[in-house]
């Protein structure tokens, strides 16, 4: 496997980054960065993430009022269903940056990645992409208006309002000047991830010493992700499966309910962790132990649940054994 091939894998460049990130936080070397430096970086990372990502996504063809079950499942997958396990969990955590951490883990909607995911597992593309539309557009509502609710007595609202618009308004817009710009697709891979790469190593620094001297609390949040992910995706597959819904729409269903966007998630929490006074180390080390389970949760539908020999399977018993090179 040449480098460019492993630069291209988005679980090798997650776990070089959290690895990493580890490492030099726990022994001591993590460079020092400025709670409002560390929270301009990553906002500017994640809105060209984000406006790339979304530039992939043709909106011509998919306006959801064409197919409007569809929309409805996205957004009840993945603001309804997705969101319910970080945020009643929340109310257990009587430490302000901790549940504030929570919170926008549930918030964050599912990755923009969902849509290639979705053409190389043969899952429902036009459902993936039209239902990213929905969901990114409703959380510009959703966001704010969850947080006014969950933590107004510790977050200032307009500070979320400001960082929404920063990273999904603005890319929004900014993606529609690159949708016909031709961009080579490992080419694309190796950047996005270059950018989940700075991304996660910046979160995982700032919270790295937690990961030794706060061993239950990391079991905990693990514990909470592993539900996230883990519990909800491997429920929801076989439901949808015993229920004879067809592959494609289980594939995208199933990343739809499981996947979040780390990247917002961070950029939101450090964000208004500078804001609110909050240690943005302290605020993060929620996301950062969910970003060990969703690595291996990946890992997991890449290799098994998802995996080319089970995906020939269950075409073939549809009668689309063909589909499948």
């Amino acid at each position: 496997m040449s480098v460019k091939d492993l630069l291209s894998r988005g679980t090798f460049m997650m776990s070089m980054a959290l690895i990493v990130a580890l490492a030099l936080g726990l022994s001591g070397y993590f460079p020092e960065i400025a709670p409002e430096i560390r929270s301009n970086v990553t906002i500017l990372i994640l809105a060209i993430m984000m406006t790339v990502s979304l530039s992939r996504i043709p909106f011509k063809g998919l306006n959801p009022a064409e197919n409007p079950k569809s929309v409805l499942r996205a957004i009840l997958l993945s603001m309804v269903i997705a969101s319910a396990i970080p945020l009643i969990a929340s109310l257990f955590f009587t430490d302000e940056a901790f549940k504030v951490g929570l919170v926008f883990i549930g918030l964050t909607p599912f990755a923009a990645s969902v849509v290639p995911l979705s053409y190389i597992l043969r899952g429902d593309m036009k459902h993936a992409a039209r239902g990213t539309i929905a969901v990114y557009l409703l959380s510009i509502i959703y966001i704010p208006f969850m947080v006014w609710l969950m933590l107004d007595k510790i977050i200032d609202v307009t500070g979320v309002i400001i960082a929404v618009v920063e990273v999904v308004i603005i890319p929004l817009f900014l993606s529609r000047l690159l949708v016909k710009v031709e961009i080579d697709k490992q080419n694309l891979a190796i950047f996005l991830n270059s950018c989940i790469f700075l991304l996660v190593f910046i979160s995982v620094g700032a919270s790295a010493n937690m990961f030794r001297s706060e061993v239950v609390l990391l079991v905990t949040f693990m514990g909470i992700s592993m539900l996230r992910t883990f519990g909800l995706g491997l429920s929801l597959e076989f439901l949808e499966r015993r229920a004879g819904v067809p592959w494609e729409q289980r594939v995208t269903d199933v990343l739809m309910t499981s996947y979040k966007n780390k990247g917002i998630a961070i950029a939101l929490v450090t964000a208004v962790a500078v804001t609110a006074a909050l240690d943005p180390g302290r605020a993060l080390f929620p996301v950062t132990a969910s970003i060990v389970i969703e690595i291996c949760w990946v890992i997991f539908m890449d290799g098994y649940l998802f995996s080319p020999k089970r995906m020939k399977r269950e075409l073939e018993k549809e009668g689309r054994g063909s589909e499948v090179a």
